[in-house]
């Protein structure tokens, strides 16, 4: 990988982690077309998706604020219950992670048809929470926040949008627009850390830990990632308050079909 490919796959990572349409997937189209192996970057996932969860602290750290000072208050307020949503929305995803990480890599590895798939699938849960006129509710509940764990959890699958998923859940679920938005990228940022985490153990037992990435490519790819993130957060949750998750529900459709004509070429 060079400087150049650092850049795009950078761009590709924060902008795709916060808009609607798979970072995953478009992470796995752009590493395919350029010829790279996911497996012998590693480093270089684990710097960019660690780059997009800063990304999100910047953004959102008034909101990030607000929870740790009323954690610290140490009695049951908004910002306690707030924080215990997001602790039962990492109850799935952790489940996957610790028992079924191998197969979710082994899916990874299966080429572009899944991700084809999955992209449709994508189109479909924005469309639907586009056209769904739930009675809104006030907070998002618990209940409420398992089942858009859930939905995060099912994202694992390449091409299959965790934003999309978890914002089209609670959306039709009657979740406020505004709210669930910040509520999708605040519950990612624990998963992220855990799962890159998970990445630097694996990565450290190996022969070449970094394999053939150099500095330059690591560096450019998180300010990349962390630069395209900021901005594709802030932009994110304008979207969501105006209700026009259905664009990116055409641009998912559109971009399914032409990626599984492409791996039945």
């Amino acid at each position: 990988m060079d400087w150049l490919q650092a850049l795009i796959l950078g761009l590709i990572q924060g902008l795709t982690e916060y808009l609607p349409v798979s970072s995953s997937g478009h992470l796995a189209i752009g590493s395919y077309l350029f010829g790279i192996n996911g497996e012998d970057n590693l480093a270089f996932t684990i710097v960019v998706h660690v780059a997009t969860v800063l990304s999100t602290f910047v953004i959102l750290w008034s909101e990030i604020d607000w929870i740790f000072r009323g954690l610290f208050k140490f009695k049951m307020n908004d910002e306690t219950k707030y924080f215990l949503n997001i602790v039962v929305s990492m109850i799935p995803i952790g489940i996957v992670g610790v028992f079924f990480k191998d197969t979710v890599e082994e899916i990874f590895g299966s080429g572009l048809l899944i991700v084809g798939c999955m992209l449709l699938l994508t189109a479909l849960l924005l469309t639907f929470s586009y056209f769904a006129k739930p009675r809104v509710k006030e907070n998002i509940s618990w209940k409420d926040a398992l089942i858009i764990g859930l939905a995060q959890a099912c994202a694992v699958m390449p091409g299959l949008s965790r934003s999309g998923s978890t914002i089209a859940t609670g959306l039709m679920l009657g979740n406020k627009k505004e709210k669930m938005a910040q509520f999708s990228f605040l519950m990612v940022i624990p998963p992220i850390l855990g799962e890159a985490l998970l990445d630097v153990i694996k990565m450290a037992k190996g022969d070449n830990p970094f394999g053939d990435v150099s500095a330059i490519v690591l560096v450019v790819g998180f300010v990349a990632a962390f630069v395209s993130g900021c901005m594709a957060c802030k932009w994110m949750i304008n979207i969501v308050k105006k209700g026009k998750l259905i664009y990116f529900g055409i641009y998912c459709a559109i971009a399914g079909a032409v990626t599984i004509i492409c791996s039945l070429l």
